[in-house]
């Protein structure tokens, strides 16, 4: 691994936020520098700002390349994963830039760091050690082979298995994504008493849970209400009834939760209503995680068709995990109707259950984004389409 100079490490803090593109065409200006790696450790340090901010502060931090970065759970996720495991020895099978490794280490005695290949598996133990993290031991080797020679028993073993196919495409399915869970799955259970494997949020949660079979519990999470990823826990005698959780990580730091079983969604009452005083839209977890009907019944709404997930209430509920609305109307899908009420040209559109897409919507009307207008475009119990014209509730604070 390549240990940069102070000159080096100079170049990179006072570029770190000028266009790469712009830098490599001036890199004849520096030709005492290897400005191309220089500017790649830009790159993944922009990458990494807003998502990894504790290395991304750390000048002495050595950065893979960008797509490595964009690849690693951010430092939110990756705090709360780690805070749904504790014990003696986790392994991290599918290491990576040691993100997850580092969390991990704060709730086991020991973490092994496994990675195949040997530049990032350096960076990570490198930066390891740079972080004051002693309690990581870095092995660089396959899944499969540390596997087959790890005698010892773990607490937890961790994978996230690598998205990408043969030609770099993005895939999905278990069995396409590498190392292939499904066939591991034996071994996995001698070598530990738990299994905590991370997905795609664009992984069909039914159709793994099926193809596991073993699960005891399903997180769905979400960063800023941008759905990033599907944890589950693998135990060899879980319930066929696992408890699902959905996740939202919010800015200021607190959590949006809401906990459910498929037997509980499927038994939930949900009575169906027009729009009233307040409209509600769950945040992407809740929505991934398929909790249309436990929402409803846990908060107490009422919903405006079986499937356009949107609800209402006369009172406000200020804790929903989601989006909370003021109606200030509802009217028909027209024009003429619609600009009337919007002397702005300007709207926050969002479609749900509706004939036509935001961007059609957009072109037909000539409606701009923007302004504290937000309009609802969806279809009612009587399957009519709608649009509900709205304002963002004002919660109580704190």
């Amino acid at each position: 691994m390549k240990h940069y100079t102070p000159e080096e490490k100079d170049f990179i803090q006072q570029h770190q936020h000028r266009n790469p593109a712009e830098l490599m065409l001036q890199a004849s200006r520096y030709p005492q520098l290897p400005v191309t790696d220089l500017v790649k450790q830009i790159q993944a340090r922009q990458k990494a700002a807003d998502k990894l901010p504790t290395w991304a502060a750390n000048s002495d931090v050595v950065f893979p390349t960008a797509v490595s970065v964009e690849q690693t759970s951010s430092e939110p996720a990756a705090a709360f994963k780690a805070s749904l495991v504790k014990g003696k020895l986790l392994v991290d099978l599918t290491g990576g830039f040691g993100v997850d490794s580092f969390f991990f280490a704060k709730q086991f005695e020991q973490v092994v760091h496994v990675e195949q290949n040997s530049a990032l598996s350096e960076i990570a133990a490198y930066n390891f050690k740079l972080l004051g993290v002693p309690n990581i031991e870095t092995v660089n080797t396959t899944t499969e082979h540390f596997l087959q020679h790890f005698t010892g028993h773990a607490d937890v073993l961790y994978l996230d298995p690598a998205r990408r196919g043969e030609r770099h495409e993005k895939v999905h399915l278990l069995k396409d994504c590498e190392p292939d869970v499904l066939q591991l799955l034996p071994v996995l259970f001698e070598k530990a008493n738990a299994v905590l494997l991370k997905t795609s949020p664009m992984l069909d949660i039914e159709l793994a849970l099926e193809q596991l079979g073993a699960v005891a519990k399903v997180w769905v999470i979400a960063l800023h209400n941008e759905c990033k990823e599907v944890l589950y826990l693998l135990q060899p005698r879980a319930t066929a009834n696992p408890e699902r959780q959905s996740v939202n990580l919010l800015p200021d730091g607190s959590i949006q939760t809401l906990t459910f079983t498929k037997e509980q969604e499927e038994q939930a009452t949900v009575i169906f209503a027009d729009p009233k005083t307040y409209l509600y839209e769950p945040n992407s977890a809740i929505l991934k995680s398929g909790a249309y009907r436990s929402v409803a019944s846990q908060f107490g709404l009422y919903k405006l068709h079986p499937n356009s997930h949107l609800y209402t209430s006369d009172q406000l509920i200020p804790d929903f995990p989601g989006r909370a609305f003021v109606c200030q109307g509802i009217g028909r899908y027209n024009k003429k109707e619609i600009l009337a009420r919007l002397p702005q040209r300007k709207a926050n559109i969002t479609v749900r259950n509706f004939l036509e897409s935001v961007a059609d919507i957009r072109k037909k009307t000539g409606i701009k984004e923007g302004g504290e207008d937000y309009l609802f475009f969806t279809t009612d119990m009587h399957q009519k389409p709608l649009v509900i014209y709205c304002h963002k509730a004002v919660l109580p604070s704190n």
